[in-house]
């Protein structure tokens, strides 16, 4: 499937060029007038069956898990924030002294507190893989000294599939099979990859898959989704809400307190799952997602982008190998002659959004940019030189 650009289905003003669905997504309209449809629901509660409670948040996670290819949609839980995902994980982990935790070298904060205080807690180790920095071939030598830091001492593989910051791409096949050899669990950060770049449960089997909703899946700020395999199907929640437990669809029988948890997943979801707002735009969002697939974004951000990726490396800029790296996010790193205060001021008197991470630019689009944003970009840089 080729896709044509979707500015139509959002409320971005002709004047803005958005190079930073990466921080932030922008709502699309069907997705705007599902908030607003819900939050006037809200305003006449007797029109909320006690069905909304539990359907939605089903259908929900059907969505979700089409998206990244499982057949169990009892293994998705809905949950607040990656944080919230990865303590659930590291609540049901234990070490032992010696033990080490592989991570990459400038993780998001999210997938970095929780493994350090459970490396602290048994002391184990937690393993950072640097960044080679290499001008060529960087990708290729990060993902081997990943594979070369697993042992028999490593018991967890933590990381997401790309780099946040300039989009590397990790090799999770590889990963997976290292950490298979040696017993170690592989825990995904997906946030800055699902919905916009293809991912597959069935083909990596990940033990954890955690995800944010308000990125590349266009869910509003505050929600999340979480894949857990069956590792964690007896484990502990960080909480106990009514809902996760067992026949708690029947509301008048809810002081029949339930020792069971409903199956899998289910009881690591959040309290409060059943948010009759959240859910609603969640559902538009993920519908759309999954109508223009996470293959043809890529594609379509590869279309409009590697123009001006090639003028960005004839002006200086170091921008990793485009088989090496995804195409809706992607870092540049800043030639010397480059002042970043002045590249900052040009951008924004020329509203320009895109995010600065150290020496770095990280620039991500989706379908709503065009060529020309592109454009817009390199000539602003091209304004400072």
């Amino acid at each position: 499937m080729i896709l044509k650009h979707q500015k139509h289905l959002f409320n971005i003003e002709d004047h803005i060029t958005y190079l930073n669905t990466a921080s932030l997504s922008p709502s699309f309209k069907a997705v705007e007038q599902a908030g607003i449809d819900a939050v006037l629901q809200k305003s006449q509660p007797y029109t909320i069956p006690s069905s909304d409670f539990f359907d939605p948040v089903t259908e929900l996670k059907g969505l979700f898990a089409q998206l990244i290819d499982i057949d169990e949609p009892e293994r998705i839980a809905s949950i607040p924030s990656v944080s919230y995902g990865i303590a659930t994980v590291t609540n049901n982990i234990k070490l032992n002294s010696g033990d080490e935790i592989v991570i990459i070298e400038e993780q998001f904060p999210s997938n970095y507190y929780a493994w350090k205080k459970l490396a602290d807690s048994y002391d184990a180790k937690l393993i950072t893989v640097a960044n080679p920095n290499l001008k060529t071939h960087n990708a290729k030598q990060w993902n081997q000294d990943l594979l070369d830091q697993i042992t028999n001492k490593t018991a967890v593989v933590a990381l997401g599939n790309i780099h946040w910051s300039n989009g590397t791409i990790f090799d999770l096949k590889a990963l997976r099979a290292k950490t298979r050899k040696h017993d170690a669990l592989l825990i995904v950060d997906g946030s800055q990859t699902i919905g916009a770049f293809p991912f597959s449960v069935k083909e990596i089997q990940p033990d954890a898959l955690i995800c944010a909703g308000y990125k590349w899946l266009f869910g509003p700020y505050g929600c999340g989704y979480a894949y857990y395999s069956s590792y964690f199907d007896d484990g502990e929640p960080i909480e106990n809400n009514w809902a996760n437990r067992l026949h708690s669809e029947k509301l008048s029988d809810l002081t029949n307190y339930e020792s069971q948890y409903k199956p899998f997943a289910n009881r690591y979801a959040v309290g409060e799952s059943g948010n009759f707002i959240y859910v609603k735009m969640q559902i538009e969002a993920l519908k759309q997602v999954i109508d223009w697939t996470p293959k043809a974004i890529q594609e379509y951000c590869k279309s409009i982008s590697y123009e001006a990726v090639a003028e960005l490396t004839g002006l200086g800029f170091q921008i990793e190998h485009p088989d090496y790296r995804t195409h809706h996010l992607f870092g540049a790193k800043l030639p010397e002659h480059i002042d970043i205060k002045d590249l900052k001021t040009v951008l924004q008197e020329q509203n320009i959004f895109l995010s600065f991470r150290g020496s770095y630019i990280r620039i991500s689009c989706h379908l709503f940019n065009t060529k020309s944003d592109f454009d817009t970009l390199v000539n602003a840089i091209k304004s400072i030189l």
